[in-house]
């Protein structure tokens, strides 16, 4: 007993206590700041150096739904026009939102629809669907869960089967062995129900786009409510951007 109390000091609280406000290390890559007065006349090494093309020029604009949080576009670039900070706020309601094309200090969801937060507000259980994804999303999912971010705490929780789910959050580009079942897994989900897309794969396929290999064609056909992008997400871009769309102060 002694020796468990003594080891309990030495760790001290794991707990993150305000999940909006808490202070990530410096070398996190969140919302980007941009400076375009900075960049020099026909400078494109940050357009070219980009794995997924998420930055177009005139003007300088970033699409973090295709963006990765490399460091490439900040390494290469000689004037610093791009700058990653560590804000994670930025989960938004509307592909739209993800086009960044000046400084911003966080990205926040409209939020839901009352009879949404009438549902959910309170209670919210969903079901993950790993389409064709590295798993790097879904270890920083399942991360939301343990003793640091604790999400259970706020009501939100992973289930088993999506027959007790209230919807589904979406990983991975969506593959063409994965559309049937993704299809099936999001039909059995008891209405009103939710669509949550968490990285820039399942957003909008990230390195994959383009590939003859995936089928988008679920997420032509129905309502997306919520955009989390990262590769992958930090746990409390996660949990932040659900709090935020259910209109929960916490």
């Amino acid at each position: 007993m002694i020796e468990s109390i003594q080891l309990r000091i030495l760790q001290g609280d794991p707990i993150v206590h305000d999940v909006h406000h808490a202070a990530l290390p410096p070398l996190f890559r969140g919302m980007p700041e941009l400076h375009p007065e900075k960049c020099p006349d026909g400078c494109k090494e940050c357009v070219d150096i980009c794995p997924t093309g998420a930055i177009q020029l005139h003007p300088l604009r970033i699409d973090l739904g295709l963006c990765v949080f490399c460091p490439l576009c900040e390494q290469r670039c000689p004037e610093k026009v791009i700058h990653f900070t560590n804000e994670y706020h930025i989960s938004c309601s509307s592909r739209s939102q993800l086009i960044v094309d000046r400084t911003y200090v966080r990205i926040t969801p409209e939020i839901a629809s009352k009879k949404i937060r009438n549902y959910f507000g309170k209670s919210l259980k969903l079901r993950q669907i790993s389409a064709g994804g590295c798993n790097g999303c879904e270890l920083e999912l399942n991360a939301s869960s343990n003793v640091n971010f604790d999400m259970g705490r706020f009501g939100i929780e992973f289930v088993a089967s999506p027959r007790h789910a209230d919807g589904v959050v979406i990983t991975g580009p969506l593959t063409k062995a994965m559309a049937q079942a993704t299809e099936l897994c999001f039909d059995a989900v008891p209405a009103p129900k939710i669509i949550i897309l968490v990285g820039a794969c399942a957003i909008s396929g990230g390195i994959f786009k383009g590939s003859l290999e995936i089928d988008r064609t679920f997420l032509i056909a129905h309502n997306i409510d919520l955009y989390i992008p990262g590769c992958p997400p930090h746990p409390l871009t996660f949990i932040t951007g659900i709090l935020d769309w259910l209109g929960r102060k916490v």
